[in-house]
Protein backbone atom coordinates (compact mmCIF):
# COMPACT_ATOMS: atom_id res chain seq x y z
CA UNK A 1 0.00 0.00 0.00
CA UNK A 2 1.20 3.67 -0.78
CA UNK A 3 1.54 5.52 2.44
CA UNK A 4 1.46 8.83 0.58
CA UNK A 5 0.99 12.13 3.07
CA UNK A 6 -2.55 13.43 3.35
CA UNK A 7 -3.08 15.88 0.39
CA UNK A 8 -5.30 19.06 1.33
CA UNK A 9 -7.46 20.75 -2.17
CA UNK A 10 -9.16 23.69 -0.31
CA UNK A 11 -11.22 22.51 2.53
CA UNK A 12 -10.71 18.67 1.26
CA UNK A 13 -7.84 16.21 2.55
CA UNK A 14 -7.11 13.18 0.53
CA UNK A 15 -5.63 10.35 2.15
CA UNK A 16 -4.94 6.34 1.83
CA UNK A 17 -7.09 4.41 3.33
CA UNK A 18 -6.88 2.06 6.24
CA UNK A 19 -7.94 -1.15 8.08
CA UNK A 20 -9.33 1.70 10.71
CA UNK A 21 -11.71 3.37 7.48
CA UNK A 22 -13.02 0.12 6.58
CA UNK A 23 -16.84 0.54 8.29
CA UNK A 24 -16.79 3.84 7.56
CA UNK A 25 -16.39 3.60 4.09
CA UNK A 26 -18.59 0.59 3.28
CA UNK A 27 -21.43 2.87 4.88
CA UNK A 28 -20.55 5.93 2.55
CA UNK A 29 -20.60 3.30 -0.61
CA UNK A 30 -24.32 1.80 0.32
CA UNK A 31 -25.51 5.26 1.03
CA UNK A 32 -24.50 6.88 -2.56
CA UNK A 33 -25.82 3.99 -4.64
CA UNK A 34 -28.54 1.84 -2.57
CA UNK A 35 -31.63 1.80 -0.52
CA UNK A 36 -33.51 5.50 0.45
CA UNK A 37 -30.92 7.56 1.63
CA UNK A 38 -29.29 6.92 -2.53
CA UNK A 39 -32.07 9.10 -3.63
CA UNK A 40 -31.04 12.30 -1.86
CA UNK A 41 -28.64 11.73 -4.55
CA UNK A 42 -28.04 11.55 -8.27
CA UNK A 43 -26.16 8.50 -8.18
CA UNK A 44 -28.72 6.07 -6.90
CA UNK A 45 -28.87 2.80 -8.22
CA UNK A 46 -31.68 1.94 -5.92
CA UNK A 47 -34.23 1.35 -8.78
CA UNK A 48 -31.85 -1.32 -10.90
CA UNK A 49 -30.31 -2.95 -8.03
CA UNK A 50 -31.28 -4.08 -3.97
CA UNK A 51 -29.05 -5.29 -1.16
CA UNK A 52 -25.64 -4.04 -0.39
CA UNK A 53 -23.20 -2.43 -2.61
CA UNK A 54 -20.22 -3.65 -0.95
CA UNK A 55 -19.00 -5.59 2.10
CA UNK A 56 -15.92 -4.90 4.27
CA UNK A 57 -14.25 -7.45 2.87
CA UNK A 58 -14.42 -6.43 -0.40
CA UNK A 59 -13.60 -2.88 0.73
CA UNK A 60 -10.64 -4.37 2.77
CA UNK A 61 -9.05 -6.35 -0.06
CA UNK A 62 -8.86 -2.78 -2.31
CA UNK A 63 -6.96 -1.31 0.99
CA UNK A 64 -5.14 -4.14 1.71
CA UNK A 65 -4.11 -5.41 -2.44
CA UNK A 66 -0.80 -4.33 -3.87
CA UNK A 67 -0.60 -1.87 -6.78
CA UNK A 68 -4.13 -0.39 -5.35
CA UNK A 69 -5.21 2.55 -3.33
CA UNK A 70 -8.24 3.58 -1.70
CA UNK A 71 -8.78 7.82 -1.52
CA UNK A 72 -10.61 8.69 1.29
CA UNK A 73 -12.21 12.44 1.04
CA UNK A 74 -12.31 13.86 4.14
CA UNK A 75 -13.65 17.29 5.20
CA UNK A 76 -13.96 18.34 8.50
CA UNK A 77 -12.24 14.86 9.81
CA UNK A 78 -15.29 13.17 8.29
CA UNK A 79 -15.15 10.90 5.09
CA UNK A 80 -17.47 12.49 2.39
CA UNK A 81 -16.28 10.55 -0.80
CA UNK A 82 -14.06 7.60 -1.57
CA UNK A 83 -12.44 6.35 -4.61
CA UNK A 84 -10.18 3.69 -5.96
CA UNK A 85 -7.70 3.92 -7.88
CA UNK A 86 -5.46 0.63 -9.04
CA UNK A 87 -2.39 0.30 -10.72
CA UNK A 88 -2.56 -1.81 -14.12
CA UNK A 89 0.59 -1.18 -16.30
CA UNK A 90 0.40 1.73 -18.29
CA UNK A 91 -3.16 2.55 -17.41
CA UNK A 92 -5.19 3.00 -13.63
CA UNK A 93 -8.63 1.39 -12.99
CA UNK A 94 -10.93 4.18 -10.96
CA UNK A 95 -13.40 2.49 -9.12
CA UNK A 96 -15.80 2.16 -5.97
CA UNK A 97 -16.52 6.01 -6.04
CA UNK A 98 -18.65 7.16 -3.97
CA UNK A 99 -19.77 10.76 -2.72
CA UNK A 100 -22.44 11.06 0.54
CA UNK A 101 -25.25 11.93 -1.13
CA UNK A 102 -26.62 15.09 0.62
CA UNK A 103 -23.45 16.59 -0.95
CA UNK A 104 -23.58 15.41 -4.79
CA UNK A 105 -24.20 17.75 -7.79
CA UNK A 106 -21.94 20.63 -6.20
CA UNK A 107 -18.94 19.95 -7.85
CA UNK A 108 -17.19 17.70 -5.48
CA UNK A 109 -17.20 14.58 -7.79
CA UNK A 110 -15.79 17.39 -10.59
CA UNK A 111 -12.60 17.64 -7.62
CA UNK A 112 -12.30 14.01 -6.50
CA UNK A 113 -11.94 12.83 -10.15
CA UNK A 114 -9.57 15.42 -11.30
CA UNK A 115 -7.32 14.70 -8.01
CA UNK A 116 -7.84 10.79 -9.12
CA UNK A 117 -6.18 11.63 -12.23
CA UNK A 118 -3.03 13.65 -10.95
CA UNK A 119 -2.38 11.33 -8.09
CA UNK A 120 -2.16 8.27 -10.86
CA UNK A 121 -0.28 10.14 -13.34
CA UNK A 122 2.44 11.52 -10.89
CA UNK A 123 2.92 8.36 -8.85
CA UNK A 124 2.13 5.49 -11.41
CA UNK A 125 2.99 7.29 -14.85
CA UNK A 126 -0.71 5.71 -15.70
CA UNK A 127 -1.11 7.11 -19.74
CA UNK A 128 -5.26 6.13 -19.26
CA UNK A 129 -7.51 5.87 -16.88
CA UNK A 130 -10.06 2.80 -17.01
CA UNK A 131 -13.71 2.36 -15.14
CA UNK A 132 -16.79 0.49 -15.85
CA UNK A 133 -20.19 1.99 -15.47
CA UNK A 134 -23.12 -0.31 -15.51
CA UNK A 135 -24.12 0.22 -18.70
CA UNK A 136 -28.10 1.23 -18.00
CA UNK A 137 -26.75 4.34 -15.97
CA UNK A 138 -26.75 6.93 -18.94
CA UNK A 139 -26.79 10.32 -16.92
CA UNK A 140 -23.93 8.67 -15.05
CA UNK A 141 -22.20 7.65 -18.52
CA UNK A 142 -22.83 11.46 -19.67
CA UNK A 143 -21.00 12.87 -16.46
CA UNK A 144 -17.87 10.62 -17.07
CA UNK A 145 -18.32 11.98 -20.53
CA UNK A 146 -18.09 15.18 -20.26
CA UNK A 147 -15.24 14.57 -17.84
CA UNK A 148 -13.56 13.57 -20.81
CA UNK A 149 -14.12 9.70 -20.50
CA UNK A 150 -15.02 7.94 -23.97
CA UNK A 151 -17.83 4.73 -24.19
CA UNK A 152 -15.26 1.80 -26.03
CA UNK A 153 -18.75 -0.61 -26.58
CA UNK A 154 -16.45 -3.08 -24.43
CA UNK A 155 -19.00 -4.96 -22.11
CA UNK A 156 -18.50 -7.12 -19.30
CA UNK A 157 -21.43 -9.24 -17.60
CA UNK A 158 -22.92 -8.24 -14.45
CA UNK A 159 -22.56 -10.99 -11.78
CA UNK A 160 -25.83 -12.29 -11.68
CA UNK A 161 -26.38 -14.58 -8.74
CA UNK A 162 -23.75 -12.93 -6.32
CA UNK A 163 -25.80 -11.01 -3.96
CA UNK A 164 -22.27 -9.74 -2.72
CA UNK A 165 -22.87 -6.51 -5.81
CA UNK A 166 -26.72 -6.58 -5.22
CA UNK A 167 -29.89 -7.86 -6.26
CA UNK A 168 -30.63 -6.86 -9.95
CA UNK A 169 -34.29 -5.50 -10.60
CA UNK A 170 -33.66 -5.90 -14.15
CA UNK A 171 -32.23 -8.55 -16.70
CA UNK A 172 -30.46 -6.51 -18.95
CA UNK A 173 -27.41 -5.04 -17.10
CA UNK A 174 -23.75 -4.96 -18.10
CA UNK A 175 -20.60 -3.21 -17.38
CA UNK A 176 -19.45 -0.91 -20.19
CA UNK A 177 -15.44 -0.07 -20.29
CA UNK A 178 -14.98 3.41 -20.16
CA UNK A 179 -11.57 5.25 -21.10
CA UNK A 180 -9.37 8.52 -20.53
CA UNK A 181 -6.58 9.43 -22.28
CA UNK A 182 -4.36 11.14 -19.66
CA UNK A 183 -1.14 12.09 -21.40
CA UNK A 184 -2.28 15.35 -22.76
CA UNK A 185 -2.58 16.64 -19.06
Amino acid sequence: MNTAPPRDSGELTFRDATDADVLALVELIQSAYRGDSSRAGWTTEADILQGQRIDPQGVRAVVEAPGSRLLVVERDGEPVACCQLEHRGEAAYFGMFAVRPSLQGGGLGKVIIAEAERTVRESWGAREMHMTVISVRHDLIAWYERRGYRRTGELSPFPYGDERFGVPQRDDLAFELLVKDLSTG
